[in-house]
């Protein structure tokens, strides 16, 4: 036996989610409040079932996102997520291709 937990990726709280969110919620892009890395929530480390869902950062494993269902209630905590983003970056935030 071993100490470490199995894990999926993202994708797999994409079910419960989509009561939520009308979009690809595997493509909303999640900033870990404590390290500061943006990754997509699909690639996420999903902990847990269907009632209970931990998402984890992917480069230093605090939590980002708690997803609980009871009942017909899903409830949801992103207090790990410094910020939540939908499709392209910015033009300020690109990088310039210029030479």
């Amino acid at each position: 036996m071993t100490d470490e937990l199995a894990w999926l990726d993202g994708n797999a709280a994409a079910g419960p989610l989509s009561r939520v969110f009308s979009f690809e919620v595997t493509n909303l892009k999640v900033t870990c409040g404590s390290c500061g890395v943006e990754s997509p929530l699909g690639k996420l480390h999903l902990y847990g079932g269907t009632m209970g869902m931990i998402l984890r950062c992917i480069a230093c494993g605090e939590v980002n996102l708690r997803v609980l269902e009871v009942g017909p209630s899903l409830r949801l905590d992103f207090r790990g997520a410094a910020c939540l983003a939908l499709g392209p970056e910015p033009r300020s935030a690109r990088r310039s291709n210029a030479t």
